[in-house]
């Protein structure tokens, strides 16, 4: 039996001292628990998300430094650690994992395969190991040459870099890194069949909905088919960027799940996933698969680097000890994903900003209740409660998850000692109460939470009482305003407007713009755009104006120390994607949780939270058809026929053009099938009277333009979006995860010939003429 630890620990880019003992915990740990070996998260030790600063030398030396204070203390006697850090070697930077033992360095695996799609990057700053093809298994070793802070600590001077083998006494361990997994020909592959029984595989996963259980998946298989154990540790937090990484450090055996951490429960920094496994039993699964026997016979040898250190307990607690049980893996429903992950990035972003609190203009829509809710849950997970609060419901867990409430409203009452110390620390920080603790977590939730109605003259009496109804059943401080005399101003102000050049004459100048219900015409048009926007814009000049002066105006006797606000947006990925948003309006922030989140999500999002969560008015909120309510109140004026587009079909045309990278014609083609089951389109706003389509063909194919159409004219705004969590594989952050020209020739002349071409086809198939 041997006794091994993975972790999910909670780094920050650059924050080599907390990085560092948050490194240094997780060991105390493992040695505490009897492990003999040790792994952690991909590039834990300077943060994975330090993005342009790993092209740093002072990132690289910084690294060093830290791996050298892990090496000058006793933390690595007895018990082989795996640490994630940039090394540079031969003037190349590697993204690479360092072995230790007993102080001093065994040796350095450098990652093969770079993650370099999606919100990945590496290969900007990395480069992946070269490995011949002629050559048997991963090649031959290198000689790493130590820095001087290393050579003076364990009087080394060089020790081996390339794909290794660490043998110790009892059995063979290796590595591999996160994205290496995902990859057709993994390196687990070839190291199972050389007799590698323990791989571990420090991780850098960012959480997307839906996607614990393809790692989970390619977990199990990598043990399920070839026998093993594998250990995969991952980062849990935000550690700087729009990414969350949502943890899960796991251990599996011949397929089997027998220790899992958290995905998102908790606020602890450090947590210790430990498992007692069965060598015999990697051994006996192995030699009982006779085809597998026959592969592994002729496999190529991987390098062995020699430890003398037993990974096995001693004979005689074998004996009294057994291995651990195998249990399914928990997986959270997605509705739980969308409640956890974003409220724990919010609070990893507000504790480390050291801003006071959020502001969030509150319409009583479905985008900004989301918000709100998110930012109650975030303190349900905070704060612990001694007495019966009607306001405080348990998060129900799905399927076989137990049911987390305790642990994540009790985080103060009920974590671990060091995790107690902690949250109320930041809690007091962040709330400049040296003496506060909350005495639940609604009272928090006033403290650091300060939403507004900002109604105009077009909006309606039911939005107004929802903001204010969601805002009494979670507890924050809630406002009122009137922006229509801002946009009075303005429009005075433009009706002031002198001309002095350019052959116009002032007094023919239109000075009065109007509102039209139904415009016209284009002029029409362009009258009611503009006084739309200005409407949303002063929503954001004042959103910002009071987020610097809210705790100033209201902190009363309680405390002097000031601060600011982060302002939060909340608009949804549909709406981006579509361009249905006035860019610098008040989705224009400083953070939005909801930005990589469908509004198909979010409805289902408001229906649970408000049974689960008990915030009754959600499921008001999730009923009322969503409304912008800038030219009349809510059902006066519908998003859905404004754009000419559901939400239903906006995530799937979305869907198609991002996550199945199709072009117009391929997304015309796709949802032609996918539609054909009887449902009505939405009727298009740029194809009317007696251009509107009248065929099914024609009505997708009408869709599949206006689609195309104005996410080009509005993808300049992508430019401009607020940090959002991402959430979503089909995001339009246009800044890392969707790159693409923010001018684009919006007719698609050939694109949308090919669709016409297409529909023809069909209907000469068919026999129409």
């Amino acid at each position: 039996l041997a006794r091994l630890a993975t972790c999910n620990l909670n780094q920050w880019a650059m924050d080599f001292r907390g990085n560092l003992e948050r490194i240094e915990a997780s060991i105390r740990e493992a040695k505490a628990a009897g492990c003999t070996f040790r792994t952690g998260p991909e590039l834990e030790v300077t943060g994975y998300s330090c993005e342009d600063s790993f092209l740093e030398a002072d990132t690289l030396a910084h690294a060093w430094e830290s791996l050298a204070a892990l090496l000058a203390s006793d933390l690595t006697d007895g018990i082989l650690c795996d640490i994630g850090m940039p090394v540079m070697h031969r003037n190349v930077s590697y993204n690479c994992r360092v072995v230790l033992l007993n102080r001093r360095v065994v040796g350095v695996r450098p990652k093969v395969c770079l993650a370099n799609d999606g919100n990945y990057r590496e290969m900007r700053y990395f480069t992946p190991w070269f490995i011949d093809p002629t050559s048997p298994g991963y090649g031959a070793l290198e000689q790493y040459y130590l820095p001087r802070i290393v050579r003076e600590l364990t009087g080394q001077r060089t020790v081996p870099i390339g794909i290794f083998a660490v043998a110790a006494l009892d059995t063979a361990l290796a590595f591999e890194t996160c994205e290496e997994l995902f990859t057709p020909l993994a390196p687990h592959i070839a190291l199972s069949l050389d007799g590698v029984e323990i791989i571990a595989n420090g991780s850098g996963s960012h959480h997307q909905l839906r996607k614990l259980q393809t790692r989970i998946d390619l977990v199990r298989g990598a043990t399920a088919k070839a026998g093993g154990v594998y250990l995969y540790a991952n980062q849990k937090g935000c550690d700087g960027g729009r990414l969350y990484f949502d943890g899960c450090a796991m251990a599996w055996v011949n397929g089997e799940c027998v220790a899992q951490g958290s995905q998102f429960e908790g606020l602890d920094e450090v947590e210790v996933v430990v498992a007692t496994v069965s060598l015999s039993d990697v051994r006996a699964f192995r030699a009982s698969f006779i085809a597998r026997s026959s592969q592994a016979a002729s496999a190529a040898s991987i390098p062995r680097v020699e430890v003398d250190f037993a990974l096995t307990l001693p004979y005689a607690d074998q004996l009294c000890s057994a291995p651990s049980r195998p249990s399914p893996p928990r997986l959270h429903s997605a509705m739980e994903e969308i409640a956890l992950g974003p409220s724990g990035w919010l609070w990893d972003y507000l504790r480390r900003s050291g801003q006071r609190g959020y502001f969030l203009p509150l319409s009583g829509g479905a985008d900004s209740s989301s918000t709100a809710a998110l930012v109650a849950a975030l303190w349900g997970r905070a704060v612990p409660s001694s007495a019966p609060d009607p306001h405080r419901v348990r998060v129900v867990a799905c399927g076989k998850v137990a049911v987390m409430c305790q642990r994540v409203v009790e985080e103060l009452g009920a974590g671990s000692e060091r995790s107690r110390s902690r949250v109320l620390a930041d809690v007091r920080r962040v709330t400049k109460r040296a003496d506060y603790t909350p005495p639940d977590w609604r009272d928090l939730c006033g403290k650091v939470l300060v939403t507004c109605y900002m109604a105009s003259e077009f909006s309606g009496a039911e939005t107004r009482a929802r903001a204010a109804l969601l805002a009494e059943q979670i507890g924050c401080l809630h406002t009122s305003i009137s922006i229509d005399g801002m946009r009075s101003a303005v429009c005075e102000t433009f009706a002031a407007m002198e001309v002095h050049s350019g052959g116009v004459r002032s007094e023919a100048v239109r000075r009065r713009p109007e509102m039209k219900t139904k415009p016209r015409d284009y002029a029409e048009l362009t009258q009611n755009l503009a006084l739309q926007n200005i409407q949303a814009r002063s929503r954001m000049v004042m959103a910002y104006f009071m987020a610097q002066l809210m705790p100033w105006a209201t902190d009363g006797d309680e405390t002097t120390a000031g601060g600011s606000l982060l302002v939060l947006g909340s608009a949804n990925v549909d709406e981006a994607l579509r361009g249905y948003y006035t860019k610098y309006d008040c989705s224009a922030a400083d953070l939005n949780p909801i930005g990589g989140v469908n509004k198909r999500d979010l409805k289902a999002f408001l229906e649970w939270a408000g049974r689960e969560r008990g915030i009754g008015v959600l499921a008001r909120v999730a009923d009322a058809p969503p409304s912008a309510e800038l030219t009349g109140a809510e059902g006066a004026q519908l998003d859905e026929e404004d754009m000419g587009m559901s939400y239903d079909e906006l995530a799937a045309l979305g869907y198609c053009r991002k996550v199945e990278r199709c072009g117009p014609l391929s997304t015309f083609l796709k949802l032609r099938d996918r539609w054909a089951d009887g449902r009505a389109l939405t009727p298009s706003i740029r194809a009317r009277g007696a251009a509107a389509p009248v065929t099914f063909d024609e009505q997708v194919a009408q869709k599949v333009k206006d689609f195309y159409f104005y996410h080009a004219i509005n993808r300049h705004k992508m430019t401009t979006l607020t940090p959002s969590y991402h959430a979503e594989s089909y995001s339009p952050d246009d800044n890392r995860f969707d790159l693409r020209p923010f001018l684009q020739n919006a007719r698609f002349d050939e694109q949308f010939k090919a669709i016409d071409e297409a529909v023809a086809a069909a209907k000469a198939a068919r026999g129409e003429s």
